[in-house]
């Protein structure tokens, strides 16, 4: 399951910045200014935040990729990536039902229940990595006083 998310991610990267670089030479070749802005500035802008999405979700599909080649839960630095790129794909999702439509909700929604699921099952040990489980301690026998035999 981690492997599919690391492919995921690492396609979603892709995507992303293509899409930003896309739209920034569509910006840069319409010559056009909003509200004022340059457009070149306009242009760069989309192609840097193309770039710095696309690193970040592609640094979260090297996390999960880890997570597949070691089989063991995400810690520190890359555990907060998963949680943080759940928490984007939760905002694009709700998003994209608006601007796009459900389609484009139901692919969020997936990749988020793909970051959760693998957060989920790839959970904490506790303890050494190597030790055995204790066998859980047996409760001694009730102290029951003896009984009288009964003279009936």
């Amino acid at each position: 399951m981690a492997w599919i998310l690391a492919l995921v991610l690492f396609v979603e990267a892709l995507g992303v910045a293509a899409l930003n670089w896309f739209l920034g030479i569509v910006v840069d070749r319409q010559d056009m200014s909003l509200a004022g802005l340059d457009p070149d500035a306009m242009s760069i802008s989309s192609k840097a935040g193309g770039i710095v999405f696309g690193l970040y979700f592609a640094l979260c599909g090297v996390v999960a990729l880890l997570v597949a080649l070691r089989d063991r839960a995400p810690a520190g630095f890359g555990r907060i990536l998963l949680i943080s790129v759940a928490v984007v794909h939760a905002l694009l999702g709700a998003f994209a039902w608006g601007l796009v439509g459900p389609g484009a909700f139901v692919s969020m929604v997936v990749v988020l229940g793909l970051v959760v699921l693998l957060l989920m099952t790839y959970d904490r040990r506790e303890g050494p990595s190597g030790a055995s489980p204790e066998p859980p301690a047996k409760d001694p026998a009730p102290a029951v006083p003896p009984t009288a035999p009964s003279t009936s």
